[in-house]
């Protein structure tokens, strides 16, 4: 199959990006599986494994589209009808329209419900990208992994949970807006690639008390690959992706800081082995692969176009206990 993936961002993603990340590796899995990706991407772009073009969004989209394709997966919503097989994943929360193309995609269960569809890709890892994990090393960290200064991703909370379990927080992704010095803070900055792998083999825990419905993040893939459990709220994907082997969730700060203070009961293992079987960049392909199959064969992937749900703003905050 000749496959061609749209964004309009930067590839491959420096850092951060985890729509440039999860397409990436789609895209690698999909040539080892034995299938021809070319890639419609900002200028500037590079790929290795596959063909790159350079995305002009003053052109018509399908005017770019090279004619021996067989099937488009975009990954924002276009402004033309497109002539081709299509499939269009939707990463995020903010939309600016009414409704979804009729071919979108949502990146868990969660997220499609909550714009009227039930079509839904979890997000998956490359485990090339990480490396083998040693699940018997000491660990000293809980994790905040995430930009730091969004109130939504609750930096304020994890401070507070780590600091009533007589823990450490390793923070990657900068510093809150009411940071100051504490001594239960260790503030690693913006990392990526081998240093933010380290900061992961180090860590024992991630905090993602997160207050906004979250689609799909990696952040929690990532922790789940290398045995870390998860606590967190019950918002967005995290019910779907946190089971009660892989961490705890609850939208109350004291009963995250009595889940916190019995981290020892989970198994790290267990942990890792659960994210290599349900969210690695093979089962995401694979299941990316059955939409191609129904879009080429002319289905629509929806009933009728997903109406947009509310937009989710990084100031308002879903309600937490303390």
């Amino acid at each position: 199959m000749r496959i061609l993936i749209v964004n309009d961002t930067l590839l491959p993603a420096h850092l951060y990006g985890g729509t440039e990340r999860v397409i990436w590796w789609l895209g690698k899995e999909l040539v080892r599986l034995g299938h021809q990706v070319t890639f419609l991407a900002k200028e500037g772009s590079t790929c290795p494994f596959g063909k790159m073009l350079f995305y002009n969004p003053q052109v018509p989209l399908n005017d770019q589209i090279p004619a021996d394709i067989d099937v488009i997966h975009l990954n924002f919503q276009p402004q033309e009808q497109i002539i081709k097989p299509y499939l269009i994943t939707h990463h995020g929360n903010f939309h600016d329209r009414d409704e979804f193309d009729i071919n979108t995609v949502f990146v868990s269960r969660n997220h499609a419900e909550r714009n009227g569809s039930t079509r839904f890709v979890h997000n998956g890892l490359d485990p090339e990208e990480y490396g083998e994990v040693n699940l018997a090393q000491n660990r000293k960290y809980l994790l905040f992994l995430a930009y730091a200064k969004r109130p939504a991703k609750n930096l304020k909370h994890c401070s507070l949970i780590t600091r009533k379990t007589g823990n450490v927080l390793a923070v990657v992704g900068g510093k809150g807006t009411w940071w100051r010095w504490r001594p239960w803070m260790d503030y690693k900055g913006f990392l990526g690639g081998e240093e933010k792998n380290a900061v992961l083999r180090d860590s024992k825990a991630l905090l993602f008390p997160v207050r906004w419905h979250e689609p799909c993040a990696i952040t929690l893939l990532e922790a789940l690959y290398f045995g870390l459990p998860v606590f967190g709220t019950t918002y967005g994907c995290l019910p779907e992706i946190v089971t009660p082997e892989a961490g705890f969730l609850s939208n109350s700060v004291s009963a995250l800081i009595e889940a916190v203070k019995d981290l020892d009961r989970y198994n790290p293992r267990r942990i890792h082995e659960y994210a290599c079987d349900k969210f690695s960049a093979k089962r995401m392909t694979q299941d990316y692969l059955k939409l191609y199959e129904q879009v080429l064969n002319g289905q629509s992937l929806n009933p009728q176009p997903p109406k947009t749900g509310e937009n989710h703003y990084w100031g308002k905050l879903l309600p937490m206990e303390d």
